[in-house]
C-alpha cells in the first residue's frame, strides 16, 4: 500500500482567518475626573471567523464562547511583556472544560469540550453549562518564565459575574464587567466594556480631609459603574456608533481620555512542526497504534485544522535512543 501523502486540512473553515485582523477592536481610556482605566472590545467579525469554526458546539456554549473571547482580550492590554493571558473554566456541568486566550499581540483563540454524557436540552445560562467547577486566569510570560495564575472557584449568575468574583477574590481588585455576545441574521458579535478602579484610588484611612477625598472617589467610581451599566448590545454592535463616539456618551461628564486604539486577529499557534515533535517523543509501538493505513491524525481543537502525518516517515523515541 502506498503511504497517503501529508496534508493538512482543515476540518471545519468557514472562514479564512489567518490573515483577518480587526484594526480599532480595543479602545483604551481613562476616567480623569475618576481614577479608573477601562477598554472597550468589539470583536467585529472575528466573532463569526472565530465561534464559526467550533459547528459542532451547541450555540449555547459559542455565546458564552464569544463573552469569554471579549473578556480575554479586554485583560491582555494590561500585559507589559510579551506573553498571553487566558482564562480556563473545568467544572461537572455539560460544558467539560472552557478555554480562552489572547496573546499581548491581541491574537485570539477558543475551545470547549462537552461531556460525554451531557443532558439535553442543555441550560442556556453560564452555571448550567459549567457547573460546579473553578476559574483559572493564567499569565505566560513567554519562555524561561513562571507561569502566573490565580484560581477560584465559580461564583455568579453570568461569565461576566464570575470573572468580578475572581478579580475581587484573587486579586482584590475592584472592577465592573459587561460581556455580550449574540447570533443574529447578520452574525456572531461579541463585545465587552471592562472599567478597572486603579490601585491608588483604594480608601485609606486617615484624617477628615483625607475620608471626605476617598469618599468622593468612591462616590465617582460607584457613578462610573452606574454610567456603563447602560451599555446596551444594540449600542455596542451599532456600526454607525464609532467606539469613541460610545464612549464618550457614556462616560463624557468624567473627563474621558481616550488611549491609542488596538488590533484584535486569530491567532491559533498549531503548526506541522510542532506536532511532528510531539509525535516523535512516542515509541514505535505507540505509533504504530496510532495510526490508521499508515497515517497518524492529529487535529487542533482551537481551529478545528486536521494534520495528517506518514507513519513511515515519523522517526519514534524507541529509535532515537537506540
Amino acid at each position: 500500500m502506498t503511504p497517503a501523502t501529508e496534508t493538512t486540512t482543515p476540518a471545519v473553515r468557514p472562514h479564512d482567518v489567518s490573515d483577518l485582523t480587526v484594526a480599532h477592536a480595543i479602545t483604551p481610556f481613562h476616567l480623569g475626573h475618576v481614577p479608573v482605566r477601562g477598554r472597550l472590545i468589539t470583536l467585529g467579525p472575528l466573532a463569526g471567523a472565530i465561534l464559526s469554526r467550533h459547528a459542532e458546539l451547541p450555540e449555547q456554549v459559542r455565546l458564552l464562547g464569544g463573552q469569554a473571547l471579549a473578556l480575554v482580550a479586554a485583560m491582555s492590554t494590561a500585559l507589559k511583556f510579551k506573553g498571553s493571558f487566558s482564562l480556563q473554566v473545568k467544572g461537572d456541568g455539560p460544558v467539560s472544560l472552557f478555554l480562552a486566550d489572547c496573546t499581548d499581540a491581541g491574537e485570539l483563540r477558543f475551545t470547549a469540550r462537552m461531556a460525554e454524557d451531557h443532558a439535553t436540552p442543555l441550560p442556556e445560562d453560564a452555571p448550567g453549562l459549567l457547573g460546579k467547577g473553578y476559574m483559572a486566569f493564567t499569565v505566560d510570560q513567554g519562555p524561561n518564565t513562571e507561569l502566573y495564575q490565580g484560581i477560584v472557584g465559580l461564583e455568579g449568575k453570568d461569565l461576566a459575574e464570575m470573572a468580578v468574583h475572581y478579580f475581587q477574590t484573587s486579586e482584590q481588585h475592584d472592577c465592573a464587567i459587561h460581556l455580550f455576545s449574540r447570533h443574529t441574521e447578520a452574525g456572531w458579535q461579541a463585545g465587552a466594556l471592562v472599567l478597572e478602579r486603579l490601585p491608588d484610588s483604594t480608601p485609606l484611612a486617615g484624617n477628615d480631609d483625607q475620608k471626605h477625598a476617598d469618599a468622593t472617589i468612591q462616590d465617582l467610581w460607584e457613578t462610573a459603574c452606574t454610567f456603563g451599566q447602560t451599555l446596551t448590545a444594540d449600542e455596542l454592535f451599532d456600526p454607525t456608533i464609532p467606539p469613541a463616539t460610545l464612549i464618550s456618551r457614556l462616560f463624557g461628564t468624567l473627563n474621558v481620555e481616550l488611549a491609542p486604539t488596538r488590533p484584535l486577529s486569530f491567532g491559533c499557534r498549531c503548526n506541522r512542526t510542532r506536532l511532528r515533535s510531539v509525535l516523535e517523543r512516542f515509541g514505535k509501538d505507540d505509533l504504530d497504534h496510532m495510526a490508521q493505513d499508515g497515517v497518524i491524525s492529529m487535529k487542533c481543537h482551537f481551529c478545528n485544522t486536521a494534520f495528517t502525518f506518514n507513519r513511515d516517515n515519523l522517526l519514534d523515541s524507541s529509535t532515537e535512543t537506540s
